[in-house]
């Protein structure tokens, strides 16, 4: 009798552990993909912070950080912009006139590796490399009647691999989570005679 039934059994138990082994790799699949997704965009976040950060703080003599102001949306013979460009060789402010960037006026000083270094640390301090969502990446019209447009931008070989920018309109905090007026500081400290700009066209 025992001998009779044990075919019967043994094909019963295979199957069971068959489904079994089949039911546990679906689970562990499942929650690979769901826990996956958010770590996904976890890591995303981070590793553009973190690619960020690094341009920010490199050091090479083909790194430089750019930081541009502009005014109210005006006609083009009114309206005015500068930038200050921070390199571990230079110190350059440039004021521009129009929306063609005629330069009105440049100052240039040297730098060098170490003060480059303090400074862009100082920066990264300031949560530079934290971005918001890049959807308001646009920084066309923005505070178009009144206050000020910042923009921050990492260079290579003056080209931008990096930018993000903010303002003094409420409505539009733009893509910068640092503290607009903090980074402005940092920058303008490092021009020994800067003169504000915009007190002429208010």
């Amino acid at each position: 009798m025992y001998r009779g039934s044990r075919p019967r059994i043994l094909p019963i138990i295979v199957v069971i552990v068959i489904v079994a082994l089949v039911v546990a790799a679906i689970v562990t699949v499942g929650r690979m993909l769901f826990s996956g997704n958010g770590d996904t965009s976890q890591d995303n976040k981070k590793t553009t912070s973190s690619v960020i950060e690094q341009a920010v703080l490199a050091q090479d003599s083909d790194r430089a950080v750019r930081w541009t102001v502009r005014g109210p949306i005006v006609g083009d013979e009114k309206f005015r912009s500068y930038q200050i460009i921070i390199s571990p060789s230079t110190r350059t402010y440039i004021t521009y006139s129009g929306y063609l960037d005629q330069v009105i006026d440049t100052k240039s000083y040297s730098n060098n590796v170490k003060a480059y270094e303090q400074f862009v640390y100082a920066l990264n301090k300031t949560d530079i490399a934290k971005a918001r969502d890049m959807k308001d990446a646009d920084l066309r019209g923005v505070c178009a009647t009144n206050g000020l447009a910042y923009e921050f931008e990492t260079l290579v070989n003056d080209d931008p691999d990096h930018a993000m920018w903010s303002s003094t309109c409420k409505d539009s905090q733009g893509t910068m989570t640092a503290n607009p007026l903090q980074v402005q500081a940092l920058f303008v400290n490092q021009i020994p005679d800067f003169h504000p700009l915009f007190t002429k066209i208010y």
